[in-house]
């Protein structure tokens, strides 16, 4: 996905190419950007290559030294005066952008921090643990070993970092990027080296997808034991080369703090990403004072993020909007750092917005402009927009296969606009006519602008809303009411209205995840956390406790809801998490939505496999609840299960006594599951199946039916 910057006050040229700089975090003020040009996005489009195979290229290329290139800036006929005039800016501009380069680089102490160790020497492990501190990571999620427990030992010499002990390596990276997705700043998690690190691979792979900024720090064998197949060794960083942005082994002590430095810079701009810190464990014995005015060597990196954006280009695209009829936004997960621009694009055009699963919250759905989600389980609406509108403007955004369906069919009647801070993205999957490489908070601020100048014709797409606002009455999103069972649907629907709509939602992944996309509305972002390009089972838990970390109202932080919806095939994957919620007195909810099956594959047989049930019931298979409605058949029992660990919990069958249960669960101080019974039957609707296209929506049915 891609992304936005966060802007000085009235200076876009102090910003870095990144989704999110907070203000008084160091090292990150500041950056070198090469160019990335016009006429080599329109390389790209004509030759794209898949992104395994184009990874190690690019991660080798910004991550080497030396000079960004002096590139030519046409790409239409321009007179040769205004040409030259432009080269010259361009030139000075480049000649500015270096200096303030190094002077990044160098990356100053935060003036607020005191070396509690003076000029006497420290371990290895103390270095690290105080590059945390540098770097404001405050709240950790670590589980020690062997190979870490010198760190561990360092943080508890720490007066000002938290860690939390989650109980399974798996639940701690989890818990990082929810701390990182609801909050946009770096999660770190630590584990030991061998299986500690092999159980950091999902969540690597999974941050890595949707582009969340994590930074993992593993202990390692001693630098002697490298190689020779020691007890717990793994060479974790060639396992997860491919699934990160980079990766670091460190091999000498004084290394250290230039390496961390570098790690929360890489993980944080550009486009966000995981970061893997491999440290031996003689390196973090070994004693040592740090110079921590070591500068950053990524100037390569730093030279190759995206410039400014193009203000030519920028014009092409007001000049396509007022060609247009009928407009559409698709936004996805870069654009939630964006949200106050998007909003003031929106004012300026009224062009209906739809959203990705990664997106929700950027614009507010109670909005008359906000048409849900979109893709294979989105609105109705949502895609008939897409589908015959005839510009596209695709923000933050990578044309993922669970929006586009069959590529050739998505948006094929529309010019394309796509805005995205990675080049790896434009054009990888559709072509776009319109491709600008950039920052996109930097590219809203400059289109409003513009549009402020030159504005649309009043009501210049007031047919194409009308439209669709007779699609939205044509297909509303509904479900069937029932008075003997819980709906899902409505399960979510009732807590929504229970929480205001101000809760932080967590999810696993199945049917639940994509009626919570459905049924609670976000009106504003980062209070959505779910697993969407990898698909993460077991996600929903741990993400929730990261949330919760962030948000738990201690250190002058605002205390939120937070609510896990999980299905209760997802949470059994992280359930011993339950514990850590209790130990560490986490305000988390949970809400199972139990329907004892692996409900999306259910969903899968009922409608391709004639509802062939192919191991995807999870009960006791001599008593299936849903067929004896006995409720000591149900399996396993979730509410005894919370109270082994000292969390209440309560089960709800009936329909009348739901809003009763959930309200208890959000009144309850601490954890609180509340494990909801639902029919595996239900479906979710719409969906377009895989490959498919708009034409070939579903809108009707569940497993009751045949098919």
């Amino acid at each position: 996905m891609q992304g936005t910057m966060r802007p000085t006050a009235g200076a876009l040229q102090q910003t870095v190419g990144c989704w999110h700089v907070p203000a008084g975090i160091p090292h990150a003020q500041q950056a070198l950007r090469g160019r990335i040009l016009p006429e080599e996005l329109k390389q790209r489009c004509s030759a794209t290559k898949p992104r395994a195979a184009r990874q190690s290229a690019v991660t080798a290329a910004k991550l080497a030294e030396g000079k960004a290139g002096t590139p030519s800036r046409s790409l239409r006929q321009q007179p040769a005066a205004p040409q030259q005039q432009q080269q010259q800016q361009d030139s000075n501009e480049l000649v500015a952008l270096r200096e303030a380069a190094k002077a990044s680089l160098s990356s100053p102490a935060p003036a607020e921090w005191v070396d509690r160790f003076g000029s006497e020497p420290r371990k290895g492990a103390d270095i690290l643990v105080q590059c945390l501190e540098r770097e404001g990571a405050f709240r950790v999620f670590a589980y020690p070993g062997g190979a870490s427990m010198e760190i561990h030992q360092a943080l508890t010499r720490s007066g000002i970092i938290r860690n939390i002990l989650c109980r399974h390596e798996q639940g701690e990276i989890f818990a990082a990027e929810g701390y990182a997705k609801c909050t946009g700043d770096v999660g770190v998690c630590i584990a030991t080296s061998g299986p500690g690190a092999t159980n950091l691979v999902t969540g690597l792979a999974d941050a890595m997808l949707d582009s969340v900024p994590l930074v993992a720090i593993t202990g390692q064998v001693p630098r002697k034991m490298i190689g020779t197949d020691g007890f717990q060794e793994t060479p974790i960083v060639e396992v997860t080369r491919q699934i990160t942005k980079h990766n670091f082994l460190v091999m000498d002590l004084d290394d250290l703090p230039r390496i961390m430095k570098e790690a929360f810079y890489l993980a944080r701009t550009g486009r966000p990403g995981p970061v893997l810190v491999d440290v031996p464990k003689d390196i973090q014995q070994q004693l040592a004072v740090p110079d921590w005015d070591t500068p950053m060597a990524i100037s390569g990196y730093m030279s190759r993020l995206p410039a400014p954006p193009n203000p030519s280009q920028l014009a092409a695209v007001v000049r396509a909007l007022k060609e247009a009829k009928r407009p559409t936004l698709y936004v996805g997960g870069g654009a939630l750092d964006s949200s106050a621009e998007l909003r003031e694009f929106v004012r300026l055009t009224d062009i209906p917005v739809a959203q990705t699963l990664m997106g929700l919250g950027t614009f507010p759905e109670e909005d008359p402009l906000a048409l849900q989600m979109l893709g294979m389980h989105g609105t109705v609406y949502a895609n008939y927009a897409v589908n015959d509108s005839d510009l596209l403007l695709a923000f933050g955004v990578r044309f993922d296969d669970r929006v586009t369906g069959k590529l050739e069919a998505f948006a094929s009647r529309a010019r394309i606009v796509h805005i995205d801070i990675d080049p790896a993205e434009i054009c990888k999957n559709k072509e776009a006519h319109i491709p600008i490489c950039a920052d996109l908070r930097a590219s809203l601020i400059a289109l409003n602008e513009l549009l402020r100048r030159d504005p649309l014709p009043e009501g210049a797409f007031a047919d194409w809303r009308a439209a669709i606002e007779a699609k939205k009455q044509e297909f509303p999103m509904t479900f069937p009411e029932r008075d003997d069972v819980i709906i899902p649907q409505r399960a979510i629907q009732m807590l929504y209205e229970e929480t205001n709509g101000e809760a932080i939602i967590s999810t696993g992944v199945g049917q639940h995840q994509m009626w919570a996309a459905q049924w609670y509305q976000y009106n504003e972002p980062r209070r959505w956390v779910t697993s969407g390009g990898l698909g993460s089972m077991g996600f929903g838990l741990p993400s929730a406790l990261g949330a919760a970390v962030a948000y738990d109202g201690t250190d002058g932080r605002p205390k939120k809801v937070v609510v896990d919806i999980d299905g209760d095939g997802s949470f059994l994957m992280n359930c011993q998490e339950l514990a850590t919620a209790a130990v560490e007195g986490l305000e988390t909810k949970i809400m199972i939505l139990n329907n004892q099956h692996l409900g999306m594959v259910v969903q899968s047989e009922d409608r391709f496999y004639k509802a062939n049930r192919a191991h995807t019931y999870l009960g006791h298979r001599a008593n299936e609840y849903h067929t004896t409605l006995d409720e000591s058949h149900i399996f396993p029992d979730f509410v005894m299960m919370a109270k082994s660990c000292g969390v209440p919990g309560r089960r709800v069958i009936k329909p009348e006594e739901l809003r009763g249960a959930i309200r208890e669960m959000l009144d309850t101080p601490g954890p609180f599951l509340l494990d909801v019974m639902v029919p595996h039957v239900e479906h979710v609707l719409p969906m377009i199946p895989g490959g498919g296209s708009f034409k070939d929506i579903i809108t009707k049915g569940d497993g009751r039916d045949e098919y």
